[in-house]
């Protein structure tokens, strides 16, 4: 019987009836979702990943943000279309400039350092490269022409040689309460207490930059982008005023991806700038939230030292995505063991495409990986193969 590739994969066609071969049905037939939403998906699949600000090392919050991100294409592609991946490297920040002077060292040069970990850390752990990687300082063009269609929409002012979007609407639109998304907004460096807007909401879009801070020319003088805009731009760029998958970490969901979704819909006028969301689960430990920030953190490379990439990729993997979770150690030990099952299972000679079936299904159904795995476990043979595969956990260097 012959099988069916990609929607880009059909060749020429066939003329006459005698090329006709009877073909497996799944392409086009199988669709995906994402939480609620249903996501009937064109070729190509596009899906934009928050990625990282490289001031520091991979923590594991940080890869589980990626490893969702990576399942999410592949089960994508599981319906047969291509996908397009796009995952951002935020090298203009306050924060990366800062830790940069404190090693004495520029922004860029040092951001380029902490990139080839976090790279060595992705490759480790099977992570599919990105087929752009955008960098913030490689598109600031792209934020003053974000701000100058703002502007001519009247979304955003001029004021102080800063560029305001008009965001008052945003917190209640993404059903956050004033004074959370006023915690909020400054927790995440905004100042929504600056007497220069006319709305605590409004967020800066471009700003002047001192002597300390890099700076670039634009309509409004010598400046750098905000944080917010450099993602709506950055996406724009390379994925087209909307894409199917916005992921990233819970923490962002607001203010971040309220503003980056808020800002590309009101510059390109378009309804949903994501049809979906994959607002991934955060990661704590010993009762708090891993981060940079406070240092509360568990470093992929040292995970890496004493156990398998598969199986921290399970560890992360064997819950659902949005799920919150504590990292223990005792985890990996139990993923270790789970892994060796999955293997044992593999080896085992049972045919049954009704449990490979499944186990896809599963991975369609709102990336429910613990059913997958469930599954593959009891049926083994070929069911645990697929799983393995798909998952990259059958130790295939990519």
């Amino acid at each position: 019987m012959a099988t069916m590739g990609g929607l880009s994969n059909l060749g020429s066609g066939v003329v006459g009836m005698s090329g006709r071969q009877a073909v497996t049905p799944a392409l086009g037939t199988r669709q995906f979702r994402l939480g609620a939403v249903r996501l009937p998906l064109l070729s190509p699949g596009r899906i934009y990943t928050c990625g990282i600000t490289p001031y520091d090392v991979t923590h594991l919050g940080h890869a589980a943000t990626f490893l969702w991100s990576d399942v999410c294409a592949t089960a994508m592609r599981l319906t047969g279309v291509d996908v397009v991946t796009c995952r951002n490297v935020t090298d203009v920040d306050d924060v990366l400039t800062s830790a940069a002077a404190a090693r004495g060292r520029h922004y860029d040069e040092f951001a380029l350092s902490q990139e080839f970990l976090f790279e060595q850390d992705m490759s480790a752990l099977q992570v599919r490269r990105p087929d752009h990687e955008p960098r913030a300082r490689h598109h600031v063009a792209h934020v003053i022409a974000l701000a100058s269609a703002l502007l001519a929409y009247k979304k955003a002012y001029v004021r102080d040689g800063y560029v305001f979007f008009r965001g008052s609407a945003v917190p209640e639109e993404f059903g956050i309460g004033r004074e959370e998304a006023l915690q909020l907004s400054r927790e995440f460096g905004d100042n929504p207490d600056d007497p220069r807007r006319d709305d605590p909401f409004d967020v800066e879009v471009w700003r002047p930059s001192d002597e300390t801070h890099p700076a670039w020319p634009s309509p409004w003088g010598w400046g750098r982008p905000g944080w917010h805009a450099e993602c709506a731009a950055m996406a724009h760029a390379h994925l087209g005023p909307g894409f199917d998958v916005l992921a990233g970490g819970a923490d962002l969901v607001f203010p971040h991806h309220a503003y980056q979704i808020a800002l590309g819909e009101a510059a390109s006028r378009i309804t949903h700038l994501a049809r979906g969301r994959l607002a991934v689960g955060q990661v704590g430990i010993n009762g708090a939230k891993m981060a940079k920030s406070t240092g509360n953190l568990v470093l992929v490379s040292d995970l890496l030292q004493k156990h398998r990439p598969a199986a921290i990729r399970l560890l992360v993997l064997d819950r659902r995505w949005a799920d919150p979770w504590e990292y223990r150690p005792e985890l990996l030990v139990t993923a270790e063991e789970r892994l060796d099952r999955l293997y044992s299972a593999a080896g085992r000679p049972a045919d049954n495409s009704t449990a490979a079936e499944a186990v896809v299904d599963a991975l369609l159904a709102d990336l429910d990986v613990p059913t997958a795995l469930n599954v593959a476990e009891e049926a083994g043979g070929d069911a645990a193969r697929v799983l393995l595969r798909t998952l990259r956990l059958d130790g295939v260097v990519l």
